[in-house]
């Protein structure tokens, strides 16, 4: 690990993931119920304990929404 580069991994400069919880609309709905968000989120969470402890603060910020994810969280988790 002595040679292993500094990586700066942070969402704030990248996503603005919003605390109201808004009303979606339909079509958001019907995308976000395909989407395979919780599983994600926990592939995260698993990578995060045994691998990269440097990605907790995105993985803890991301799992908040998981009872109700919206397409902002969803962009912000898969790097779409």
């Amino acid at each position: 690990m002595v040679d292993a580069k500094h990586v700066n991994i942070s969402l704030e400069g990248q996503f603005k993931l919003s605390k109201a919880p808004e009303s979606k609309t339909e079509d958001e709905k019907a995308l976000m119920s395909k989407v395979p968000y919780a599983l994600t989120v926990g592939s995260l969470m698993y990578a995060m304990v045994y691998t990269r402890p440097d990605i907790t603060q995105a993985a803890g910020v991301v799992s908040r929404y998981m009872s109700n994810p919206r397409q902002e969280q969803w962009r912000a988790v898969s790097g779409s």
